[in-house]
């Protein structure tokens, strides 16, 4: 029997520690990771910071501890560790001993104990080191009117006095994800040496309280880049790099062109050029798609190349060698979808060379050893927790090295395979199917299909909140399928689906389903249907198109998409793939949901948050409207404090209940079940 694994008990899943972040000393021997724990109380998580062998050899240990955590570990020149806090101070000054805001924090390299280095009224957000010098860049925020930390702090306190939370905008981003943006502004601040003031604000360009983020600095700290959001009117807002002067905040130069969109910058190990992510804009006709961008850093006459021709996948944050190739040129590491994978990937500057480093798996955090012929990552797949490991920087696809480290799963409770079948066009599709260990052809398992959000993302790493192995202990099989939209396929994939959400993307997944319910040991006559967000629109398109399935959980799901295309948080970007409903109505008419709940029949589980700004919670309400108002049977699980996704652990305990419960009467035809606490 294997009933005793972690994913057998919510309260022991959810206790798991979860590895996040990496950061490598100058020199190259301490590797530092951020592990999540759950509070005493079990109410949340709490980040201490853990330091692990580059070589694999001694067990990991552990460097901080706080009630309030600490995240986003970075070293300077001589070895000092960095990291964001909200503890106290062990000594703290006037109006420091309340502080709720993140401030930034030092070890030393020799050990001892964590002091606080820089603090901001508002908190810091974000921050970069350069690798050369101690100059650090801040993201911090000012109130509108202040120039200064005393005035911002002036402000704050009044507006604090005055139990005061109005916020008035004047551009058109007010909200992102699930914060509420504003009345505070992101700015850039640098700050030459430990122990000095930080520099006036660098003017960040942006037309948007969304700010700036994505901060870098050139290896001499002489020069910021750093990402924005341009424009005022909400169909001229996209992203750019901006590059200004560190010391004085004097804007040198801004990556942008008129149908394309640069983000996450990193400099070369000479200062003198940038590696950038470019987006192409996406249009009414095309879908974007996504290169690596190598560009001048202070000549704004260089338009700049593509790194990447006739690379077919969306290339990630780029990772720059801190040593050239042999013909001086820069060597990029970098990340991207393939397959349901996503391995790390080299690419030359000079000859474009591209090397495939590893075969399996999905990776983040990358980070280069300074000789450049060693690289640290976190690794995850489907069945596998995001741990580090090591790898050769010019070995195409290795097996890495793991490196001891808390975050260990345990025993899985099934075994993970792939699905294989054609599109009607005869576009080859794929499709992980996790099996729980019971399923034989003499006790065939029932059968969840899961459908990724996204839409232009992919079933290829762990999830902590989507976690099939929790349904498998369960006794469920469970089907991530990949359909058109996806990436990791190449361009075409995307553009099959491109502004036919309900067409190929609907046709794909039902491909899959029916390609894996060919097994012998999956139960064809009890399934069930599960998505968020774009997943969840593709809940309620099934809906509304078939009653196959014995239940449909929809999780944050666009309904009403004319709707939805005012009220989601960037609603110029949804117009331009979907169209202004008031001019352009035809994919709303063809691919809305809501025009067709009169033939929904199948049971649904409607779960969405009220801090929902990509969704937000007036889609969850009309379609609970509409299944109310038609009889269908269903249950709504709303969360008044979540946003896109349920993240806090109880309430994540009760989703994971709240979810099988209802599988459990509707699949399996045992009797309903209320879980505590709701």
């Amino acid at each position: 029997m294997h009933d005793t694994t972690a994913f057998h008990d919510l309260a022991a899943f959810t206790a798991l520690p979860r590895v996040s972040s990496l950061a490598l000393s100058p020199d190259g021997t301490r590797l530092v990771t951020a592990v999540q724990d759950l509070a005493a109380d079990g109410t949340r998580y709490i980040g201490a910071l853990w330091e692990v062998d580059p070589a694999g050899v001694r067990p990991a240990r552990r460097l901080t501890r706080s009630g309030s955590g600490e995240s986003a570990p970075r070293f300077l020149p001589d070895g000092t560790l960095l990291f964001l806090s909200a503890r106290p101070d062990t000594d703290p000054g006037e109006g420091e001993e309340d502080r709720k805001e993140a401030a930034l924090w030092s070890l030393p390299a020799s050990g001892g104990e964590a002091a606080p280095l820089l603090a901001r009224p508002g908190g810091i957000h974000a921050y970069a080191v350069a690798t050369g010098t101690d100059r650090i860049a801040l993201v911090a925020s000012l109130l509108p009117g202040a120039e200064d930390t005393a005035q911002d702090a002036a402000l704050r306190k009044a507006r604090e006095k005055a139990k005061v939370t109005a916020i008035l905008h004047e551009s058109s981003m007010i909200r992102h994800w699930d914060n509420d943006l504003g009345p505070d502004i992101p700015h850039l601040f640098t700050v030459a040496g430990a122990g000095t003031e930080p520099s006036a604000p660098i003017d960040c360009g942006a037309g948007s309280t969304l700010g700036i983020s994505g901060a870098a600095l050139s290896p001499d700290g002489s020069l910021a880049a750093y990402t924005v959001l341009t424009g005022t009117r909400p169909d001229e807002l996209r992203y750019a790099v901006v590059v200004s002067d560190a010391a004085t905040g004097k804007q040198l130069r801004t990556v942008e062109a008129p149908d394309a969109e640069f983000s996450s910058p990193a400099f070369t190990p000479d200062g003198r050029h940038l590696v950038c992510v470019r987006a192409q804009r996406i249009t009414w006709e095309q879908s974007g798609d996504q290169t690596l961008w190598l560009v001048d850093a202070t000549d704004g006459q260089d338009t700049g190349r593509d790194l990447l021709p006739g690379f077919d996948q969306w290339p990630g944050d780029p990772v720059v060698s801190p040593l050239p190739s042999g013909d001086g040129s820069p060597v990029v590491f970098f990340t991207a979808a393939e397959g349901g994978r996503e391995p790390v990937f080299r690419v030359s500057a000079g000859s474009g060379d591209v090397v495939r480093l590893t075969a399996s798996g999905a990776y983040t955090d990358v980070v280069a050893a300074p000789d450049g012929a060693t690289l640290y990552a976190l690794r995850s797949a489907v069945d596998s927790a995001p741990a580090p490991v090591r790898l050769d920087a010019a070995t195409p696809d290795q097996q890495p090295e793991p490196l001891p480290c808390p975050g260990a799963v345990g025993e899985l409770p099934g075994t993970l395979t792939e699905v294989f079948t054609s599109a009607e066009d005869g576009t080859p599709l794929r499709a992980w199917l996790v099996l729980p260990r019971e399923a034989s052809a003499e006790a065939p398992a029932p059968l969840l299909l899961w459908v990724h959000g996204g839409p232009q993302s992919s079933w290829n790493s762990w999830t902590w909140r989507w976690n099939p192995w929790v349904a498998a202990a369960a006794g469920y099989a469970v089907l991530l399928p990949d359909p058109a939209l996806s990436t990791g396929y190449g361009q075409r994939m995307h553009q099959r689906g491109w502004g036919d959400w309900g067409g190929a993307p609907y046709r794909d997944v039902l491909a899959l389903t029916d390609a894996a319910l060919d097994r012998d040991d999956l139960d064809a006559d009890r399934t069930a249907m599960m998505g968020g967000s774009f997943g969840g629109y593709m809940a309620n398109w099934i809906a509304t198109q078939t009653d196959r399935f014995r239940a449909i959980v929809t999780h944050a799901s666009l309904w009403n998409l004319p709707a939805f295309a005012a009220t989601t948080d960037f609603a110029p970007y949804w117009m331009r793939h979907h169209g202004d409903p008031l001019e352009r109505t035809e994919r709303y008419q063809r691919y809305s949901p809501h025009l067709r709940v009169a033939s929904i029949t199948t049971p649904m589980l409607v779960v969405h948050g009220d801090k929902d700004y990509r969704v937000p919670i007036g889609e969850a309400l009309s379609l609970w409207s509409d299944l109310t108002r038609f009889e269908v049977p269903a249950k709504f699980l709303y969360f008044p404090d979540e946003g896109h996704w349920v993240v806090k652990p109880n309430n994540s305990r009760l989703w994971y209940a709240t979810v099988l419960s209802f599988l459990a009467h509707h699949v399996l035809g045992e009797e309903w079940r209320r879980p505590e606490l709701v």
